[in-house]
This record gives C-alpha cells, sequence and structure tokens, in this order.
C-alpha cells in the first residue's frame, strides 16, 4: 500500500496539469477559428499569354557571312593593306635574342659603360649584353628604357580582332635563386 500512494499522487499531479491546459487551448482554438474567418487570399488573377505571332526569315537571299568568296575578299584585302607596325619589323633582320621566349630570359644586372647603360639577361645559362633599340623574345620586344632594376620593352601582339597593336612589357631584375 505504501507504494501505491506516490503512484497515486503523480497520477493526480498529471491530471491536475492537464486539466490546466485544457482552458488554454480552449482559448486557443477560439481565436484561431476568428483569424480563419478574418482572413482574405489576396492573390493577383493571372495574366492571359501573349499570343506569339513567327517572323518570317527574311535574310535567306542576303550574302552568306561564312562563304568562302567573302572570306577570299577578306584575305586579298588584308594582304593588300598591311599593319605598317608589323610590316616594318619583318622586313628587318631578327636578332639572337628574338628566337627566346620572354619567360625564358631573366635580367640579372645592369651597367653603365662609356654614359651608356646596358642589361645583362641570362638565357640558357648564357649572359648577353642588351642595349636600347636591341629586340628581345619572340614578340618583336624592341627595348626602349634600361633602368637598374627592369627593361622596358614595346611588344607587338595580336588583340582580339587580328590587329597588332602596341603592348608595354616589363622584364624585371631576377634576385639570386632563379
Amino acid at each position: 500500500m505504501t507504494m501505491q500512494a506516490p503512484r497515486f499522487a503523480a497520477l493526480l499531479a498529471l491530471g491536475l496539469a492537464l486539466a490546466g491546459c485544457s482552458a488554454d487551448m480552449e482559448e486557443l482554438q477560439t481565436w484561431m477559428n476568428a483569424e480563419k474567418t478574418s482572413a482574405r487570399a489576396n492573390v493577383p488573377p493571372l495574366l492571359p499569354p501573349k499570343k506569339f505571332l513567327p517572323q518570317p526569315y527574311e535574310a535567306m537571299g542576303g550574302v552568306d557571312p561564312f562563304s568562302a568568296q567573302k572570306l577570299s575578299v577578306a584575305v586579298k584585302q588584308e594582304a593588300s593593306q598591311p599593319n605598317s607596325l608589323l610590316a616594318a619589323e619583318l622586313n628587318r633582320r631578327r636578332e639572337p635574342l628574338e628566337a627566346y621566349p620572354l619567360d625564358s630570359m631573366s635580367m640579372v644586372g645592369s651597367l653603365t659603360r662609356q654614359e651608356r647603360r646596358y642589361a645583362l639577361v641570362k638565357v640558357d645559362n648564357l649572359l648577353y649584353q642588351v642595349k636600347t633599340g636591341d629586340y628581345l623574345g619572340q614578340n618583336f620586344g624592341l627595348v626602349k628604357q634600361i633602368s637598374e632594376t627592369a627593361i622596358t620593352l614595346r611588344e607587338l601582339v595580336q588583340d582580339a580582332t587580328g590587329d597588332q597593336v602596341e603592348r608595354i612589357t616589363t622584364l624585371q631584375l631576377q634576385e639570386k635563386g632563379r
């Protein structure tokens, strides 16, 4: 009998707790019903679809942009009017350092002799003296200026449209380690 008293007390407490919650639930249910009746849907009506009107293809009689005839005319025109920058470069004698790409060269120093500055350029474990006016690299890189820490070049590169444009590039002095 002594064991049943605590059980009875626990069941009584649980019953009272559930009875206390039921009053709150009724109030909550009343509020929910009031909100349901006052809520209105606010959805705008859908627009009818636009009518599709097909357009006739009228370029059928025009010139085909990919025709061989149009391409040959463009090539002939380009050949008759070469880029003046590139034409001057193609007509001169190539220098030995133009056989190497610029990224395979490294400037390792500079010196001044008879008031003229020279850069020391290392290519394939060989050392070359470079002065203003010499050419470096495979993009017709003309040496424009030599400082103690860099060589400034003017290169001719092809842009997105195929035209040759000038680009200024610098070859920086490489400290120990390379």
